[in-house]
Formats: C-alpha cells, structure tokens, sequence
C-alpha cells in the first residue's frame, strides 16, 4: 500500500512540476513580448519625431537631400517592422544618420538656435532613452526565457511544447562596440 502511495506522490509531484514549468515558460515568453512591445512602441515615437526634425532642418540645409531621403527610407523600414534583428540593424543605421544629421545641424547656428530644433532635438534624446531603457528590458526577458529553455529539466518542457529561443536586440555593428580611444595629447 506505501508503494502506491510513493509511486502517486511521485506522479503528482511530476505532473506539478509539468504545469510549473509549463506556465513558467508561458510567462517568459509572455515578458519578452512585453518587452518587444516597449522597443515598438519607442522605435514608433522616434519614427513619428523624424519628419518633424527632417522638415526643420530642410529650412537651413535643403542642400542634404541624399541624407534626408536616407533618414526617410530607414523611417518606412523602422515602420514596416521584421524581425528583431531587421529592426535592430535598422534601429543602429537610424542612429547613425540622425547623428550624421545633428552633425550637420552644428554647422548652422541659427538652426542650433531655432527653439523648435530644439525641442525636437531634446524629445529625440529622451526617446533614445527609453529605446535603451526598453531593449535593457526586453534583453532580460530573452535572457530568463532562453536560459529556462536551456536548463534542465524545464528544458525537456520546453522542448515538448516546442518553445524556441528569442532573439535579443543586439548592436550588430563590432565598431559600434568599441571603446572610443580619447587622446589628450593635443
């Protein structure tokens, strides 16, 4: 009779760990849409800041046409979404032509000057912002979700259910990595 007994608890204390498991995992996999959806949401509002910034930039430098329809075409692709590594190449070109923009905004004080530059200028950087603050979030999501598909036991779960890794949002550009060298020598 004690026999029956062990071998239910042990059946009972599997199919337990089953359900945990299983609802463990769903959760993740829950967390890393949360946290995909908080990079979306802030990938849109830096998308919806763009044309602002590129019409009053026209206004002093009309002459960066190449790099406004640049920005542009980035912007449809930012909207267009894909993958997380699609819009994480996306996300580092967009940086890389709005720094190229501010670049060239230095050259015209007046622009520097203008109030509404400005103001799109400091909302930009408070979306970058939260674009970091939302990727930290979302990368930590992926991490608790892949390791608990990599662990064992809940690993044989997952595998059961057919539960796959997500993609974290990386820098894909190795120079974008880099320590920046500062030389004081001059």
């Amino acid at each position: 009779m004690s026999l029956g007994y062990i071998l239910l608890a042990i059946i009972v204390a599997g199919v337990g760990y089953l359900v945990y498991a299983y609802n463990a995992l769903v959760s993740n996999k829950n967390l890393v849409a949360e946290g995909w959806s908080g990079i979306d949401v802030q990938l849109r509002r830096r998308a919806d800041l763009i044309p602002n910034l590129i019409e009053t930039v026209k206004g002093y430098a009309a002459h960066e046409d190449k790099l406004f329809r640049d920005i542009a075409d980035l912007r449809a692709k930012s909207i267009a979404g894909g993958t997380v590594g699609e819009q994480s190449a996306v996300g580092q070109a967009m940086s890389a032509a709005l720094g190229r923009l501010f670049a060239i905004a230095e050259a015209y004080p007046e622009l520097k000057a203008d109030a509404n530059f400005r103001d799109l200028q400091e909302k930009l950087a408070g979306v970058e912002d939260e674009i970091q603050l939302s990727r930290r979030y979302y990368n930590g999501a992926v991490r608790m979700f892949n390791t608990m598909i990599e662990s064992f036991p809940s690993n044989v779960v997952a595998n059961f259910f057919k539960f796959v890794k997500a993609e974290f949002f990386e820098i894909g550009d190795a120079a974008a990595r880099e320590v920046p060298k500062v030389d004081f020598k001059k």
